[in-house]
């Protein structure tokens, strides 16, 4: 098999995993710098668009898990990279200015202690042979020696554990040869590892990295009968339990025929996009899980954004007074975001707002204009309260945006 064929079955076998991004990271070396914005697209968490080379080691699995396209009892075509092989690739690929690092995932090959040898044998020559200082972020195998994870994590800038499934009893269902415990273990292996780290790198700063980046996960949308609610108090959990830098959300895409799996129209895109706004909320915003979705509202809206979903749920609580309110009333108006509020806070020290000066410090008034008042104005007429204010705001919104994931295509 060529090396071009590797990279086509390889390549498109990894954009399964959503769990990519690239952040945190200042390592230096000869060839790449992690810190430099920069075939994959991911964002890093202050919004910088990173190319990183998306790919998996190998394909041949030992698991048979219902969902995934590269279990055993599927016939695919198969292929594996050797070390030397993939290192060099990704050099030539930096070389070419196609890629700023890499995100190296794999199938589970003979058993997981082996496979994570082998990904760390690729970091390695990257890291020693090669001098390369560019971002990697590469996928711990669950099941894998405490030791590897250890060493692993010394050589990338980030490490993902994907639970893949939200819940214990889907997993035994759907990923029978996968144990919750195997999952967890590397979560709070890494955690740890990071906080020694932090207090080593106090003492001395020539202590070694431990990763960087952080840790983060992928959990599979609609593979599964989970609710969002039950979907985003897990990832608030996994956030304050392991302090991931990201969960991610896949829409499941139904590649295989299976008894055990939904029968699905089209990958769940709003679902996921939906996912990922509320996830925002809880991360940046300060919402609660609780908050977004209340036990008596198990999934999110199709039709609105979460935080004008949770207003139209909460209308007691508005309208916000824009010369008055604090800043973390600011952030729960739809509509106003972090930039936005922190100039109403300075520019109402020097005069009072008006309505006509919103826009112009970039609220998106076509949906706060429902929520605030400028010295007590609304910005147009009396609002509709309740199911009015709703019907309202579907007349006058977009259609609900899709999410889609990127590929290698355009450069493989």
């Amino acid at each position: 098999m060529t090396l071009q064929e590797k990279i086509g079955i390889l390549g498109a076998a990894a954009r399964y995993d959503a769990s990519c991004a690239s952040s945190g990271s200042r390592r230096s070396g000869d060839v790449g710098r992690a810190s430099v914005s920069g075939i994959c697209h991911s964002w890093a968490d202050d919004g910088r668009c990173i190319s990183l080379l998306k790919i998996l080691l190998s394909n041949c699995c030992i698991y048979d898990c219902a969902y995934c396209i590269n279990r055993r009892s599927n016939d695919v075509p198969r292929a594996s990279f050797t070390a030397e092989e993939l290192a060099d690739l990704t050099i030539q690929f930096y070389r070419r200015n196609y890629i700023e690092g890499l995100f190296l995932s794999s199938a589970v090959f003979g058993s997981p202690d082996l496979t994570m040898e082998q990904m760390i044998r690729v970091v390695m020559k990257l890291r020693r042979d090669h001098r390369f200082g560019g971002y990697i972020h590469m996928k711990a195998i669950p099941g894998a020696n405490p030791d590897l994870i250890r060493r692993a994590g010394l050589l990338v800038d980030r490490l993902s554990v994907n639970i893949e499934l939200p819940s214990e009893q889907s997993l035994k269902q759907l990923a029978p040869d996968k144990s919750k415990d195997d999952i967890l273990k590397p979560m709070t292996l890494i955690k740890s590892g990071i906080v020694e780290n932090r207090a080593e790198r106090k003492q001395s700063k020539k202590a070694p990295h431990f990763v960087p980046a952080g840790q983060s996960t992928q959990l599979i949308v609609g593979a599964s009968p989970e609710s969002d609610r039950h979907i985003l108090n897990l990832s608030e959990n996994l956030y304050q339990r392991y302090q991931l830098k990201r969960v991610y959300y896949s829409a499941f895409v139904p590649v295989n025929e299976d008894g055990r799996l939904p029968t699905l129209a089209a990958p769940p895109l709003v679902r996921e996009h939906r996912l990922y706004q509320a996830d925002w909320l809880i991360r940046k915003y300060g919402f609660e899980a609780e908050e977004v979705l209340p036990e008596q509202t198990p999934f999110l809206d199709e039709q609105f954004d979460p935080k004008t979903a949770w207003a139209l749920r909460n209308l007691q609580a508005f309208p916000v007074e824009v010369n008055r309110a604090e800043f973390e009333q600011l952030l729960r108006v739809p509509g106003i975001g972090h930039v936005s509020a922190q100039r109403i806070l300075a520019s109402r020290r020097i005069s009072m707002l008006r309505v006509e000066d919103l826009p112009k410090l970039g609220v998106v008034m076509k949906r706060a204009r429902f929520f605030v008042t400028c010295s007590g104005a609304y910005a147009g007429a009396a609002i509709p309260r309740g199911a009015d204010l709703r019907r309202l705001m579907l007349a006058e919104g977009p259609a609900p945006a899709s999410s889609q994931q990127l590929t290698l295509a355009g450069i493989l």
